[in-house]
C-alpha cells in the first residue's frame, strides 16, 4: 500500500455514469522539482487521525491530508479546472466545512 502526505487537498464528487468521490492532492515543488498533483482511484473510507484525514482508495493506497490545508493551490488548480472543462456540472468540489467522516463514499 502506497501511503501520500500531500500539502494541499479538495474532495471531488463525480455525478457521472458511476457516481463516486476522489481526493485531489498537491504538492508544492522547490528549486528542483516542480510542483505535483494527484487524483486517486476513488475514495473507500476515511479514518480520523487527529488533525488529519487519511482517506483510503480502490487501488489500496492512502491519503494522510492535513484537516487545515483543505484547499485548490497552483499545484492541483489546473487539473480541477480541466475536470470542469471535460465533465462540466458533472463534477462538484466539496465544501471545507463537509462532515467527512459521515459520507457514504460508495454511492448507489
Amino acid at each position: 500500500m502506497s501511503k501520500y502526505r500531500p500539502d494541499n487537498w479538495v474532495i471531488i464528487k463525480f455525478k457521472t455514469a458511476y457516481p463516486h468521490y476522489r481526493v485531489l492532492v498537491g504538492w508544492s515543488g522547490g528549486y528542483l522539482d516542480g510542483d505535483s498533483w494527484r487524483l486517486n482511484s476513488g475514495i473507500t473510507r476515511v479514518d480520523d487521525e487527529y488533525d488529519h484525514l487519511l482517506f483510503y482508495g480502490n487501488s489500496g493506497s492512502a491519503y494522510c491530508c492535513n484537516k487545515l490545508s483543505y484547499r485548490l493551490r497552483i499545484n492541483n488548480e489546473g487539473t480541477w479546472r480541466q475536470l470542469q472543462e471535460i465533465y462540466g456540472d458533472k463534477v462538484e468540489m466539496m465544501p471545507e466545512d463537509t462532515d467527512w467522516l459521515n459520507i457514504d463514499w460508495i454511492i448507489q
